[in-house]
């Protein structure tokens, strides 16, 4: 398309917005498949042409690896799917997944805008992305070839096979160095295969990425717990250049519950892994399946406790609900998960808190107990406190809970290698480009943060990369 036949500005906010296809909730809640169907080339151009190429876009600026997003716009709009999903590669490491995991509407979409004011809805810039993406792999068969630079010589330890663990391995093995990942569990992922459920986010789209990286030349090192099995002084000792500590925060947060050591009360992480990955990539420890009767409560309101309503009730449950202690406006996740888990018949209880997990005749939890709350001054996080209403307990019948709490560090790392900087329970102290008090290793993502989101994790993990490839340079 020439300039002379672009749509004018009036004729583009004309156009109404195709929010992307979904499958029917009935038919998906049967299953453990992708929800989202995307949109097609004639949906996807039409959909693009509402990008209304603003000179100073605030959607780049929302993005946290600032992809070019107006140029990629134009080129879905001239039908050039491949140069556009090549505009987001540039900066991305994963736009696939990006583009299926992200809040968008706090990110990139949040920016749009076409969502200002009364200008209707902000341009489908995620699910374009993961469109654009997706053509290219099935186009070409495959993630795009990189050019791998000549070997240097040098030697970078990964631990971790996260976002930011990928993003490290992907930009320094293309610099010619050699790479080795650690990895704890059975396969690659981390957070990507075992947090994320596969009606989100396919395991086929990690699969894939592994193996283009092995063919880059990165190497995997599965079942090995640094910190544990090897420390990174070990590491370091083996004859490796730098370590990079990519593990992440892992450790599900609990609470001072009566009753929360119960036979039937869950922790996220353990019940996500245990019921979304294919069963030969699980630990062994963890492939038996929960039994969790008809009525399942999930106590927490992010992302994964929309993630564990969401499989349960794939998994056969009839009343799923979610407690949370303040209302919707406070919610830290993805609107979208929202509306996803209640079309899929999921209920939300705002504005209360567990106080007791009661024991049924068998031993295992059978009731909850709950108290109402308030909304009172805002705390450390700037959201309101809730603060619980005297007399205003209740019971409620339940075959399960899963505790959606959030997640701390996991100290392993941090307690067994001396000298390195922690703070605030294990967190890692590291500057802008992932340096750590210790020469040599560096740190990104949810390990030096804490919990947040995947793009966020594999920014941080970029320039961390870029950081070692100096440090490599110098020494």
């Amino acid at each position: 398309m020439t300039e002379a036949e672009k749509l004018s500005l009036k004729e583009r906010m004309k156009i109404r917005h195709i929010d992307y296809p979904r499958r029917d909730s009935a038919e998906r809640v049967r299953d453990f498949d992708d929800i989202v169907l995307g949109y097609d080339e004639e949906t996807a151009r039409q959909e693009a042409q509402r990008c209304l190429e603003c000179a100073k876009p605030s959607c780049v600026k929302a993005c946290p690896v600032h992809n070019d997003i107006p140029r990629a716009m134009g080129l879905i709009v001239e039908g050039d799917f491949i140069g556009a999903a090549n505009v987001y590669r540039e900066t991305s490491i994963f736009p696939e997944i990006c583009g299926r995991v992200c809040p968008q509407e706090k990110l990139c979409e949040g920016g749009c805008t076409r969502g200002k004011g009364k200008r209707g809805e902000p341009v489908g810039l995620g699910k374009l992305e993961m469109f654009v993406a997706d053509y290219q792999r099935k186009a070409e068969g495959g993630w795009p070839t990189l050019d791998v630079a000549a070997a240097t010589g040098r030697r970078v330890a990964v631990v971790g096979s996260g976002p930011a663990g990928f993003a490290v391995a992907e930009k320094l093995v293309v610099k010619g160095h050699a790479v080795t990942v650690f990895e704890a569990m059975p396969y690659a992922g981390g957070l990507l295969m075992y947090g994320i459920p596969t009606f989100k986010l396919p395991r086929s789209i990690i699969c894939e990425k592994v193996a283009h990286l092995e063919s880059m030349g990165v190497e995997f090192v599965y079942n090995t717990r640094i910190g544990k099995e090897r420390t990174v002084d070990d590491l370091l000792g083996e004859g490796f250049d730098a370590v990079f500590l990519g593990h992440g925060a892992n450790v599900d947060a609990t609470a001072r519950i009566p009753g929360i050591e119960l036979p039937g009360v869950y922790l996220s992480s353990d019940y996500l892994v245990r019921t979304n990955p294919p069963k030969e990539l699980i630990p062994e420890a963890q492939r038996e399946v929960p039994v969790i009767g008809d009525r399942v409560a999930v106590i927490g309101g992010g992302d994964t406790a929309m993630d564990c309503l969401r499989t349960s009730v794939r998994l056969g449950a009839q009343e799923v609900v979610c407690y949370y202690r303040r209302t919707e406006a406070e919610m830290p996740g993805s609107k979208k998960e929202r509306v996803h888990a209640q079309e899929e018949g999921v209920r939300i209880d705002y504005l209360v808190a567990p106080v007791e997990f009661i024991a049924g005749d068998d031993g295992r939890v059978a009731e909850l107990r709950l108290q109402r709350m308030e909304l009172g001054e805002p705390d450390d996080s700037g959201r309101r406190r809730p603060v619980p209403i005297e007399g205003s307990e209740f019971t409620v019948p339940v075959d399960s809970v899963i505790l959606a709490l959030g997640y701390w560090p996991d100290e392993t790392i941090s307690k067994s290698t001396p000298d390195l900087g922690t703070h605030d329970w294990g967190l890692i102290e590291a500057d802008d480009t992932g340096a750590t008090s210790r020469k040599g290793v560096f740190a990104a993502g949810d390990g030096v943060t804490g919990p947040d989101l995947v793009v966020t994790a594999a920014a941080a993990g970029y320039r961390a990369a870029e950081a070692i490839d100096t440090y490599l340079a110098e020494v």
